[in-house]
């Protein structure tokens, strides 16, 4: 199904939205052929439900979408998603019931309903597309709607097709597409660059590590957003189990997040300077990895003692976020699906963010609130910062407690983050474990678009 709207004029079947409760008065306003049909086919306007009401020779006249009651709404979003997925090809425009306030969101779920990942089979269907809603900007939904779309598509391609040299391809692709520059680190240039810790990470693989530096934009606020590339992690030495390395391809999830919101903040034109930077590379395991006890030195001059191979996305984000802050952004920004601790603490739906700015907590908390994107705040605890010292180096990259591990993840990655910076680091998950409108199982983004809303606050835009 194409994520774009129909054409403005095309030829559409009227939709009409109905909650549960609005159902009678909306049948008392219709021809009593049309109250017949509802009542022999059993629909009540339960969420998601559908029904297509046709003339008198068969042909649809209108679309009657469930939109149920505001108990059930306020356990999920995007409830014209699941309408959308399941109506017959066509081209639909809305008509009635729904609030105006819920336009805008519920235009964006239509339209990412409509996401397949088509790489290695034909998943075509036939579509089912609207009309953008009067009073939407449908052209800053089709680029969010975009921006999402690049992200899935990079998670959910195997590591196979997804390592480093593919992801760059995708950085420079994305860069092309909107003038941006870009610089690429790599291999032993990583050592003789001093980004010791990217380089160590990755120089286990068939593929190079690598620095992915992209800029855009003259003038306004610096943006930094820095997110983790680990196109594949076993795990290294400290080898993951079976069934935790089966997700591994969306280690990668971080930066492609981060792509799918440089590639909106670019397409729409934002009055700011964007820095992208991703360490992309793959956890492996060869006669060159890393060991459980080596002492690597950091970009900064940190010490990082390696207690579990298995926790290294801090190790490459840190040098690049060490890269970041040499420069003092306005705000820096990094994205990675860092730790499991997260998704125990939150699960799967949540995009949980660490910042010591309440300015940008409230930007980020409000616009999440608008546009369906849901966060929540954890906090940067100063005083467990004595767990993720170890005494034989500078800092511990696996705290052996077990306790706050996205916690003390944070704390880790804000070392490097520079002293005074205004930082704020995402743990996302990046994946739907489960189909949800809008939201197929498989790679997804998560806090882009609740960034994106808040950046005018946040950065006085």
């Amino acid at each position: 199904m194409p994520m774009t709207f129909a054409p403005a004029g095309a030829s559409s079947v009227p939709l009409h939205v109905i909650e549960t409760q609005m159902l009678d008065s909306f049948l008392a306003d219709q021809p009593a052929r049309v109250g017949h049909w509802v009542k022999a086919s059993g629909f009540t306007g339960s969420l998601g439900k559908y029904l297509m009401i046709p003339d008198e020779n068969g042909h649809p006249v209108m679309v009657l979408a469930g939109y149920g009651n505001p108990a059930q709404r306020a356990r999920g979003r995007f409830h014209l998603a699941t309408v959308a997925s399941n109506l017959p090809q066509g081209i639909y425009q809305l008509a009635s019931g729904l609030p105006a306030n819920r336009a805008t969101e519920e235009a964006l779920g239509w339209l990412l309903a409509g996401y397949t990942f088509e790489r290695y089979r034909d998943a075509q269907r036939g579509a089912a597309q609207l009309v953008a809603p009067e009073g939407v900007d449908a052209t800053r939904i089709e680029i969010i709607a975009a921006g999402e779309e690049l992200t899935r598509n990079l998670i959910n391609t195997p590591a196979n097709d997804m390592g480093p040299d593919a992801l760059e391809a995708a950085c420079l692709e994305l860069a092309d597409q909107h003038g941006a520059k870009t610089q690429v680190i790599k291999g032993k240039a990583l050592l003789e660059q001093n980004f010791p810790m990217i380089h160590a990470v990755g120089r286990a693989a068939a593929q190079e590590p690598r620095l992915i530096d992209m800029r855009w934009g003259d003038s306004g606020p610096l943006l930094t957003l820095v997110g983790k590339g680990v196109c594949f992690d076993t795990g290294g030495l400290n080898l993951k189990p079976a069934s935790e390395m089966g997700l591994m391809k969306k280690d990668m999830g971080g930066a492609a997040t981060v792509l799918g919101l440089a590639h909106m903040i670019m397409a729409l034109g934002l009055k700011l300077r964007l820095r992208v930077l991703i360490p992309a590379v793959e956890n492996a395991v060869s006669a060159s990895a890393m060991r459980p006890g080596d002492i690597l030195t950091s970009r900064k001059g940190l010490t990082v003692e390696i207690n579990n191979t298995d926790a290294e996305g801090r190790l490459v984000l840190a040098d690049a976020l060490a890269l970041g802050a040499e420069e003092g952004p306005d705000l820096m920004v990094s994205m990675a699906t860092l730790t499991g601790a997260a998704r125990v603490a939150v699960g799967p739906d949540l995009a949980p963010f660490f910042s010591d700015d309440p300015k940008v907590a409230t930007a980020l908390q409000d616009a999440a609130s608008r546009v369906a994107d849901p966060v929540w705040r954890l906090p940067f605890w100063t005083p467990y910062e004595a767990d993720i010292e170890p005494g034989i180096a500078d800092l511990d990259n696996a705290p052996k407690s077990g306790f706050a591990g996205a916690i003390t993840a944070a704390l880790f990655l804000r070392r490097f983050a520079g002293e005074g910076q205004r930082y704020t680091h995402f743990d996302i998950y990046g994946w739907q474990p489960a189909a949800a409108p809008a939201r197929p199982k498989g790679g997804v983004g998560m806090g882009a678009r609740a960034l994106l809303d808040a950046l005018p606050d946040m950065l006085d835009l």
